[in-house]
């Protein structure tokens, strides 16, 4: 009894995450639609949704806080998820989730410049490099955890989900990262950027459901006690 009431709190924790980074997911969208609104021709990147003196600053700290708590949440219910391969084996894809939330919760707080240009050259500046830094590391990690994820057999479908969607955000947001680096069409740039951004994001709120789902299965509800015979 106490393994199926752990497994259902599992659960619940898990959903509560989830809704939380769909919140999240939710908010960054809006706050993009809403600088296209102002300025239909601008090419934002995420990051800038939270640059200093942006009116989307704040809604963009919320957001990245629930991503890390949501995340959290969610990797704490998928703790026990274990890819079967050596190298990706040596700590678990929840440990790869906690430590990208870290990484995300450090660039919420230090968030870039306006226009947040690159850190190289005449445009270095030490909090546009730490924010960089901490977001690239953020997506690598998280990217490195849904490699873990695409490898536990024992879960097919968290490992398939993982799969597809770690190819497709590596594939996008490496495209996304040359166009930047290389200053070209940075407006399909920030597009890629957004776009990797909701598959691993929603990447993580799918974890989440799958792992609700196992442990469900995993405790089914008690059965009423059958009525005493005479």
């Amino acid at each position: 009894m106490a393994g199926m009431n752990a497994a259902r709190r599992d659960a619940a924790i898990a959903i509560i995450g989830c809704v939380l980074v769909t919140a999240a997911i939710t908010i960054i969208w809006l706050a993009r639609l809403d600088v296209l609104r102002r300025d239909a021709d601008r090419a934002i990147y995420v990051s800038e949704l939270g640059a200093q003196g942006e009116p989307t600053g704040g809604w963009f700290m919320v957001a990245m806080l629930a991503i890390v708590v949501g995340g959290s949440l969610i990797a704490w219910a998928g703790r026990r998820v274990r890819a079967e391969v050596r190298v990706l084996a040596l700590w678990t894809p929840s440990v790869s989730l906690w430590i990208s939330c870290g990484f995300f919760l450090f660039a919420s707080q230090v968030t870039c410049t306006p226009g947040c240009p690159l850190p190289y050259g005449s445009t270095f500046v030490w909090q546009d490099f730490l924010h960089t830094l901490a977001a690239v590391l953020a997506f690598a990690i998280a990217c490195w955890g849904m490699l873990q994820a695409a490898f536990a057999r024992h879960h097919r479908v968290i490992a398939v989900v993982s799969a597809t969607c770690g190819i497709a955000v590596g594939v996008i947001a490496a495209t996304g990262g040359i166009f930047s680096l290389l200053r070209f069409r940075t407006d399909i740039g920030a597009w890629l950027e957004i776009i990797a951004t909701t598959i691993a994001i929603a990447w993580v709120v799918l974890f989440g459901i799958a792992i609700a789902v196992e442990l469900r299965r995993s405790a089914p509800l008690p059965h009423a006690a059958p009525a005493p015979t005479r």
